[in-house]
């Protein structure tokens, strides 16, 4: 039998790329064993598509205010089923229609493994790139550098575990989440998962992501110079690559193949 997966996608206010990731969601080879969409929207644009439209058997949805991010994900956590959760957040997509097949048998031929991570795609100056490597525990003081939330594969049981997602936290609570599991076994397939939306609450939020991240760090593993360094390093190329030297300079980068470095 097949490893249950339940995709979670939350939304606010936008319906047609909530549309694009439900149509990415409906063309996997293997279905999902269900799809939670969580709407937080002040408009009935969501719910009225959703009621008014065929959609499949394993989507389902929840439409009421929420309290931010992290309450629209733990809303999708309590009420999913599955064995296996990834939050493919509205504008997201999957990189190709095998994705869950080829996450599901993962999961399937390690039956010890909590949670996986693969590359993923997005863009920066305007250039599309596919990133994303091992997640080294070690390394955490860099922040969701090798990974992203929506490249990841976790058990259900984590949750049980480890808890659900910070309510105090606006942007990093994906990373004070793999803080607590990183320990947890886990394995990196070395291919494209995602294909990640440009424009997210974190890019948009970058600096205060950045603090976010570092008292999350802190609160976790305590002070570290490494972190004010790394804090420094990312302030500094963040700056750098809003300049059209940076931009040029990245394109360079990319050219090089350096961009996964």
């Amino acid at each position: 039998m097949s490893v249950r997966i339940s995709v979670i996608t939350i939304c606010y206010n936008n319906l047609a790329e909530l549309i694009s990731t439900c149509v990415s969601v409906d063309s996997q080879e293997m279905p999902t064993f269900e799809h939670w969409i969580i709407d937080g929207s002040g408009t009935g644009d969501i719910r009225n598509y959703l009621e008014t439209h065929v959609q499949p058997s394993y989507r389902k949805w929840l439409c009421e205010k929420d309290q931010g991010i992290a309450d629209a994900f733990n809303k999708g956590v309590l009420r999913a089923t599955g064995d296996v959760i990834n939050m493919l957040n509205s504008a997201d997509t999957y990189y190709n229609n095998g994705v869950l097949k080829s996450v599901s048998a993962e999961f399937e031929m390690n039956p010890g493994l909590m949670w996986l991570h693969g590359k993923y795609q997005l863009q920066r100056r305007g250039v599309w790139v596919t990133i994303g490597k091992l997640f080294e525990a070690g390394k955490l003081y860099r922040g969701m550098r090798s990974l992203s939330h929506q490249s990841m594969f976790i058990r259900s049981e984590l949750h049980k575990r480890h808890g659900l997602y910070d309510l105090t936290l606006k942007n990093a609570m994906d990373y004070d989440f793999v803080c607590r599991i990183a320990k947890e076994r886990f394995i990196f397939l070395d291919q494209p998962l995602v294909v990640f939306a440009p424009g997210g609450v974190t890019d948009t939020n970058y600096l205060r992501s950045l603090k976010e991240t570092k008292e999350v760090y802190k609160k976790h593993f305590g002070g570290s110079g490494r972190l004010n360094l790394w804090q420094i390093r990312l302030k500094f190329l963040h700056y750098i690559l809003q300049s059209p030297v940076g931009g040029a300079l990245y394109k360079l980068k990319v050219w090089l193949k350096l961009e996964n470095a």
